[in-house]
């Protein structure tokens, strides 16, 4: 059998281990929907960094996240999943995460295979999102609030400071960059785009559009 198969089968394997871990949290340990929606936030985010090493052939990509874009579709209609759906609020937000993953690949792809292009704007999304929302919710006398309704300016600033740190690890490790200071400059600029993206986005279409300002931005550094 083909490898490349072998390996969409393990990955597919692997993330419906992460679904089944989230569902035996949200039924029988009683773990809140708010919690385990973001562990498998962040399980898929990881997972889907093994993408570029794994899958060669974009098509592959493309039906793996379309398999699971279907799945997640269907759990929304026949009242499944609720380890990720049982949320008050209404999100797009699973939907749009394989449609970014997507996204991210073809953007790794555009940019000749440079691991970068794919890693840094999947790893502010799955890290530097859940961060600000915890910690949004979680500061003590966390009153500002601005963009959509239930963003917080604590919240925002935790995205921004992770995001930063992220960009910063990033650039040293994948790239070339020799001044200190155009890594700081860079980074700044890329996480900064990113919060200002995320703040503004609701209903869970920040999946889509923190990950696209990374890309945009990434576009335009690349050429200055």
């Amino acid at each position: 059998m083909n490898s490349e198969l072998i390996n969409f089968g393990i990955l597919a394997f692997m993330f419906l281990v992460l679904f089944a871990i989230a569902e035996f949290g949200y039924h029988f340990l009683k773990v809140k929907p708010e919690w385990t929606r973001k562990f498998v936030h962040l399980g898929t985010g990881l997972l889907a960094l093994l993408f570029p090493v794994m899958l060669k052939n974009h098509w592959h990509v493309l039906l793996l996240c379309a398999s699971f874009f279907i799945l997640l579709n269907l759990s929304l209609k026949f009242n499944f999943l609720k380890s990720i759906n049982d949320i008050p609020r209404k999100s797009i937000g699973s939907l749009a995460f394989p449609i970014s993953v997507y996204g991210c690949y073809l953007g790794f792809c555009f940019f000749e295979g440079q691991y970068f292009y794919f890693y840094l704007p999947i790893l502010i999304l799955a890290f530097s999102d859940p961060i600000a929302a915890l910690v949004g919710k979680l500061a003590p006398g966390n009153k500002i609030r601005f963009g959509e309704k239930g963003k917080t300016l604590i919240g925002s600033l935790a995205f921004f400071l992770s995001a930063g740190i992220i960009s910063f690890a990033l650039i040293i490790a994948l790239r070339n960059y020799e001044e200190t200071l155009n890594i700081v400059v860079y980074s700044i600029v890329i996480a900064l785009v990113a919060t200002i993206a995320e703040a503004f986005s609701s209903k869970g279409w920040d999946n889509i559009t923190i990950p696209a300002s990374v890309l945009a931005t990434l576009s335009v550094l690349k050429y200055l």
